[in-house]
């Protein structure tokens, strides 16, 4: 009886023992999948700096909104490249901003009007030219895009608007300082830039 007892108690040991050891072992392992879920989740935060305050996003969700951003920067760079008031320090320092965020086809149509005298036309003349944006098509899979708007050139005695086409291409680049959507513009050109019509202005 008393024999029978103590294996009896050797074999319920045996049986927690074995019990605690599995329990351990898939504790351990719970623990490792719960931590490296934690440190998978944690790489794909990104702070976005908005207006200088940063902002905690998901890389999911800077995925899902690259399309909004490559629109955002097609119109950035055309309203710093064609934004030119009567200022050579202004024209500059916009034209320097634009050409952060495209290849060398911005430096070269920026190279070309300035050879024209395009520039100091506008600065001699005290014109201030601006651009309304009516809409961007992209085409993710070719990268390319379409920007079409209106360039108001405000002189003294008149008021020019002029049709304003452009293309080129995109591409993903890493953020920077200079270039915060990561976007690089790529092969861009002028493909109408036709007047539309002349306004005279009275009285002056």
């Amino acid at each position: 009886m008393i024999v029978k007892d103590i294996r009896q108690r050797i074999k319920i040991n045996k049986i927690v023992s074995i019990a605690s050891i599995v329990f351990a072992v898939i504790t351990v392992i719970s623990g490792l999948i719960f931590s490296y879920g934690l440190i998978q989740s944690s790489r794909k935060n990104i702070y976005v700096i908005d207006n200088g305050i940063p902002i905690l996003a998901k890389q999911t969700d800077l995925l899902m909104n690259r399309p909004v951003e490559y629109k955002s920067q097609i119109d950035l760079f055309h309203n710093l490249f064609f934004t030119i008031p009567p200022d050579d320090d202004h024209i500059k320092n916009n034209i320097e901003k634009a050409l952060y965020l495209i290849d060398d086809s911005g430096k070269k149509e920026y190279e070309n009007l300035k050879e024209k005298g395009f520039y100091n036309q506008l600065i001699s003349s005290s014109s201030m030219m601006s651009i309304k944006t009516d809409s961007i098509t992209i085409d993710i899979p070719t990268q390319s895009f379409v920007y079409y708007g209106k360039q108001l050139i405000n002189r003294r005695n008149s008021l020019h608007i002029r049709n304003l086409t452009t293309e080129g291409n995109f591409e993903d680049i890493q953020r920077t300082e200079n270039n915060s959507h990561g976007v690089l513009l790529k092969n861009w050109r002028i493909i109408d830039n036709t007047e539309l019509t002349k306004q005279i202005k009275y009285g002056r």
